[in-house]
């Protein structure tokens, strides 16, 4: 995971050129923002991601491109083993990239007020709802502030965003780095192996990150030339000669046949 100020990045100060060049595809959608904190953000949180997937892949930034699935999560062209998750709030910036399986993450102000009437209707279960209520008053808006952030970072790894309803899952509201997914009643959801925390950042913002393990084993080389077996690489390149010589003889027969 990586952060940011945003007012620290300012890619746009290396000029229109080299932005251009950054940002890639996403210029078209930087150019049709028309209001200038907003396009601001949107240059900085993507070419900041570009940043940490180069040097992941090490490759340079401008060869990363970066796609959106249906719901808006983005994701590395090219690089499906690898994925991206982004965040934004009062000029933070937070990237997690991942290639042991999904990722998500989110940011927060600390001072957000989240609890108060409602929360049993729109964000927490009824276990987490008591569970907060048992806590001391003081520690309350902090420990729903780490349940948004998480469920916000949990949906996000899913490919889901607010569509998962957050009253349907939950966390120990109390735990900074809750071991499982919870049902409404409490009890541990199977939902595979996956890591939860939440952070910190000074005093200023509540960050959360969820991990999948997807089994395959911790990634330790990560560098683009490298992603393929050399076998496999091997293979296909042999595979795609055989049928060149295959079209060139089928040519060659057609050619003698006066075809």
């Amino acid at each position: 995971m990586l952060f940011a100020r945003q007012d620290a990045w300012r890619p746009e100060r290396a000029g229109l050129p080299r932005l251009r060049a950054l940002l890639g595809r996403d210029w078209e959608r930087y150019l049709e923002l028309t209001h200038p904190q907003v396009r601001g953000r949107f240059a900085a949180s993507r070419v900041l991601l570009k940043f940490a997937a180069a040097a992941a892949l090490r490759v340079p930034p401008e060869s990363v491109e970066i796609g959106y699935g249906l719901t808006g999560r983005p994701f590395l062209r090219g690089y499906d083993g690898v994925r991206v998750s982004l965040s934004h709030t009062d000029g933070l910036l937070l990237v997690g990239l991942a290639a042991d399986g999904a990722i998500g993450v989110d940011a927060e102000p600390a001072e957000r007020v989240l609890y108060g009437p409602g929360l049993g209707r729109h964000l927490c279960t009824p276990y987490e709802l008591e569970r907060v209520e048992a806590l001391p008053l003081a520690e309350r808006n902090p420990a729903v502030l780490r349940l948004w952030t998480l469920k916000e970072a949990y949906s996000k790894a899913l490919g889901l965003g607010l569509r998962f309803r957050f009253t349907d899952f939950g966390f120990a509201p109390d735990q900074a780095a809750p071991r499982t997914v919870l049902r409404p009643d409490g009890t541990p959801a199977p939902v595979g192996r996956w890591a939860f925390r939440t952070w910190s950042l000074g005093s200023r913002y509540t960050v959360a990150v969820a991990a999948e393990d997807a089994g395959f084993g911790r990634a330790r080389d990560t560098a683009a030339g490298t992603a393929l077996d050399p076998g496999i690489v091997d293979a296909v390149v042999t595979a795609a000669g055989e049928q060149e010589r295959e079209r060139a003889d089928e040519r060659e027969t057609a050619a003698a046949d006066g075809w």
